[in-house]
């Protein structure tokens, strides 16, 4: 049975679904030290006094740094679409994002003075809780072991960065990028088999953007393991983000347009390839707020919602 923790400046807390949390008496400074503390949870969770309001506590991000932060790439069949591809040909691939860009779930998101494309993307975080080794084979049945918890995630992405330079890492790493939380869901193999009937709902001012489930997912958790621990080793505390809806700001320009690109020059092409781009309302602007929320229908798995405002980096700010 999934247990919900958030954690503030004070330590780490049980919330329970009324809303109210109950401190978990552990020496846990970390993520990974946490989840192997699950006793202490369970002690909590089990506990009717001492509960109280969240009140004016900031809630910062559940998943502690450093970490690795791994990402999965086209991993929806909408996005799949949306970005140009055929959903039964894309290949499972991933990236890496820095655990500097890991921030809180009502953190403001900073835009950099030298992006205009700033793009949302909400996302299925999965939380280890036991290492991953090299050459893992991981199944259905034994996902429960590798995941500890489920997290919330906002992949931003800086587009205008991210498509010339074909550059992940650091179009997605920037401070701020990354924000996680509220809730670290702690799970078992029970709650891990509900997984893809997860519902993401990502909105922009109110406007929903993004709207799925992760049941659309073209390679699911346990195969995805499976083809990160070919090269990857992981461990208790980091977290893989398993990809992303369709309904982003970037979207494929359509066969035609890419086929006229192509004809083009290269700084021909994305020049104008960034020149409609720019007449895009959807990209994140100073001043919009995004909320991104992830639960089954029922309630009975609930990540809860982010609530993260965008603004502008201030002039020599360094981010």
């Amino acid at each position: 049975m999934s247990t919900a923790v958030v954690r503030t400046s004070e330590g780490w807390w049980v919330q329970r679904a009324d809303g109210l949390i109950r401190p978990v008496e552990t020496d846990a400074a970390t993520t990974a030290e946490l989840l192997a503390d699950r006793p202490a949870v369970e002690l909590a969770d089990q506990a009717e006094d001492g509960r109280q309001e969240l009140g004016s506590r900031e809630l910062l991000s559940p998943v502690t740094t450093p970490c690795r932060v791994v990402a999965q790439m086209v991993n929806y069949r909408s996005h799949a679409i949306d970005s140009g591809f055929d959903p039964d040909q894309v290949p499972t691939t991933f990236f890496r994002k820095a655990s500097g860009s890991v921030c809180g779930p009502a953190s403001e998101i900073v835009r950099p003075g030298h992006v205009r494309l700033l793009d949302y993307e909400v996302e299925l975080g999965l939380v280890f809780g036991a290492p991953l080794p090299l050459d893992t084979d991981v199944t259905s049945g034994t996902l429960a072991h590798y995941v500890g918890a489920l997290v919330v995630a906002n992949d931003i992405s800086a587009r205008d960065l991210q498509l010339p330079k074909t550059q992940f890492y650091e179009s997605k790493s920037y401070r701020t990028f990354t924000p996680l939380g509220p809730r670290l869901l702690l799970v078992d193999e029970q709650d891990l088999a509900r997984l893809e009937q997860l519902r993401l709902v990502c909105a922009v001012n109110g406007e929903v953007r993004q709207d799925s489930t992760t049941a659309e997912m073209i390679t699911k958790p346990d195969r995805a393991l499976t083809a990160l621990a070919r090269f990857q080793t992981m461990a208790p505390g980091d977290v893989l983000l398993t990809g992303t809806p369709g309904g982003t700001a970037l979207r494929s320009p359509g066969k035609a347009l890419e086929l006229i690109g192509s004809l083009l020059p290269p700084a021909k092409k994305w020049q104008t390839f960034f020149a409609r781009q720019a007449k895009n309302p959807a990209y994140l602007k100073p001043g919009d707020m995004v909320t991104a929320s992830i639960s089954t229908p029922d309630g009975s798995l609930d990540l809860g919602t982010q609530q993260t405002p965008v603004r502008a980096a201030a002039v020599k700010e360094r981010i």
